[in-house]
């Protein structure tokens, strides 16, 4: 058994205020996942229940369930508790299905390579 130092206290305490709240947790590949923590351990692995997967483009969102989800705890960059009284997103946004969400991310990627290969191109007209 190995001895928890302060910041494994402070870690575990802190967790352990959201245990059966809504959360949303922002992963390391950015990623946003919802759900309600059910389990966790001094890795800050993290068990949720009812979890989906929120995807953003743009104006448009789509939530992707999946169900039980076990988080690997160095892979979360934030954990906050979402206010079940209030609405999580703004109202102009428009919720779309699943294949919308997915045709509007290859847009989006396809619009950044663009730009991206063309800025490539014109480095030439970049004379200090």
């Amino acid at each position: 058994m190995s001895w928890a130092g302060p910041e494994d206290v402070y870690l575990s305490t802190s967790l352990a205020n959201y245990l059966d709240k809504k959360l949303l947790v922002l992963l390391r590949d950015g990623r946003k996942l919802l759900g309600i923590l059910r389990s966790f351990d001094q890795f800050a692995n993290a068990v949720l229940e009812g979890a989906c997967e929120r995807v953003i483009v743009g104006d448009l969102y789509c939530d992707i369930r999946l169900g039980l989800y076990v988080i690997r705890g160095e892979n979360v960059v934030l954990i906050g508790e979402l206010d079940p009284e209030k609405e999580e997103l703004p109202p102009h946004m428009t919720r779309v299905t699943a294949e919308e969400i997915r045709r509007a991310q290859k847009a989006e990627r396809e619009a950044t390579d663009l730009k991206g290969s063309m800025r490539k191109r014109m480095e030439f007209l970049d004379m200090d």
